[in-house]
């Protein structure tokens, strides 16, 4: 019993990451997965992995581990003396004498609530890097949970470009959101395209680990129909969808999963194409408007004036606060002391630099980038490893390519800051990196006897 529910605790949380945690407004969904995520961590804890973690998966959680660190050193008071020499911190300390309060001792986040809430955000993630490493992930059905996770989103997303009038549909789960576009259970179209370029590469890795068509022909054909079957759907979706982010990552993500569906057919030549060509969608998509997602309404002239300005007032707020930073989930608060006072909209604000490294940088300065840096060194070694070896895991050649297409997206946007991406990359990261089963050598094994009566 126990064994059982260990293999199905990963695909489980996973798809209902994928229903409720499609965007920071839904705070009550947000609650039930960061309450059941902490049950996850304390299962995982307490268990005894069956056989003892590899270095890499030992280094991932350290990073982790020293993340968690970060944030929470943070919120540890400091005198104000102190306080209030790091960055611009002292002319915030001016405005408490104009209160007539002078506070004895403050942490060093602006905003240690936002950074508290910040910090819970982080729970499912860390929950599904914890089960996955240490409870055991089965791929086969994990791929599964998120293959269904994302077709629920492209049937909701049908019946929300469908409905006679997008403001007023039921189908549409958030306040703020993207009308008129599908966006499945997130509230922005682009998470939601992303989700659906992701599950892209695990189809074709479903192809790979049904067998070559040379071993069983019967099994790869059927698998080839279903998985082709699946990618139309997918694609069906990306079309729905309507986002910038579906249209620039789709063809790279596609070309190296190729590679994965067909490795005897050296195709592994697809995979730095695709990789530059993800690079080139980011730069593609950063020329075009924030306002819209839509590539129909795009617009490059206002793309790049608010893009550019976002950016500079962004890497402004950065500099100012270097070397520590201002605290993470400070950000909506620190862009508003840089802005320009004289074109404040009082309907629209700037709520993240879509720009998640630079975010990364102003809320968590100079020890946040160099963690950054040795969790990007980590993986591209982890990536590295993964297709040069000589008996490939499609598994985890899905889970690269999809985390690649993460990281990239997140130059331009913020998808990790939805529990639902989140998770799927905590997944990712836990694929690059497990144990595959010894392959049996058939050549060991002793012939059958048989006796003859």
């Amino acid at each position: 019993m126990a064994s059982r529910l260990r293999s199905v605790a990963v695909p489980a949380y996973l798809f209902l990451c994928l229903l409720l945690g499609g965007s920071s407004q839904g705070i009550w969904a947000n609650m039930v997965l960061q309450l059941l995520g902490l049950g996850l961590i304390c299962w995982s804890t307490l268990v005894v992995p069956d056989e003892p973690g590899s270095k890499a998966q030992r280094a991932l959680l350290i990073t982790a581990l020293l993340g968690l660190a970060l944030v929470a050193a943070q919120l540890i008071p400091l005198p104000f003396a102190v306080w209030r020499a790091l960055g611009p911190r002292a002319s915030i300390g001016a405005d408490y004498a104009l209160l007539g309060v002078v506070p004895a001792w403050l942490p060093l986040s602006l905003a240690p609530y936002d950074s508290l809430t910040a910090l819970l955000a982080l729970i499912p993630a860390l929950a599904m890097l914890a089960a996955a490493l240490r409870l055991g992930v089965r791929p086969l059905v994990t791929v599964l949970a998120l293959v269904g996770g994302t077709f629920a989103g492209i049937l909701l997303g049908a019946m929300q470009v469908g409905s006679a009038d997008p403001v007023t549909s039921p189908w549409y789960l958030f306040e703020e959101t993207n009308f008129g576009l599908a966006t499945g259970f997130f509230a922005n179209a682009n998470h939601m395209a992303l989700l659906l370029v992701i599950t892209l590469p695990f189809l074709a890795a479903l192809l790979a680990g049904a067998g070559h068509a040379g071993r069983n022909v019967q099994r790869f054909s059927g698998m080839l129909v279903l998985v082709t079957g699946a990618a139309l759907v997918v694609a069906v979706g990306i079309a729905l969808n309507g986002s910038l982010a579906g249209f620039g990552l789709a063809l790279p993500v596609a070309l190296g999963s190729l590679a994965i569906a067909f490795p005897k057919r050296s195709l592994r030549w697809l995979v730095p194409v695709a990789a530059v060509l993800l690079a080139g969608a980011a730069g593609w998509i950063a020329t075009m408007p924030i306002s819209s997602t839509n590539l129909l309404r795009s617009s490059a002239e206002t793309s790049v004036q608010s893009r550019h300005e976002i950016l500079r007032t962004s890497l402004t707020a950065a500099k100012a606060f270097m070397p520590l930073g201002a605290g993470v989930g400070t950000f909506r608060r620190v862009y508003a002391l840089y802005e320009d006072h004289d074109r404040l909209d009082p309907v629209t604000f700037v709520n993240h630099a879509h720009d998640d490294y630079v975010e990364l940088a102003i809320e968590t300065g100079l020890p946040g980038i160099i963690l950054l840096v040795v969790f990007l060194v980590w993986w591209a070694r982890a990536a590295w490893n993964v297709w040069r070896t000589p008996t490939p895991d499609p598994y985890a050649q899905a889970a690269a390519i999809a985390s690649f297409a993460v990281l990239v997206h997140s130059v331009v946007d913020f998808p990790l800051r939805t529990a639902a991406i989140s998770v799927c990359f905590a997944l990712c990261l836990a694929l690059l990196v497990r144990r595959r089963p010894a392959p049996v050598d058939k050549t060991q094994l002793r012939p059958t006897r048989h006796v003859v009566i």
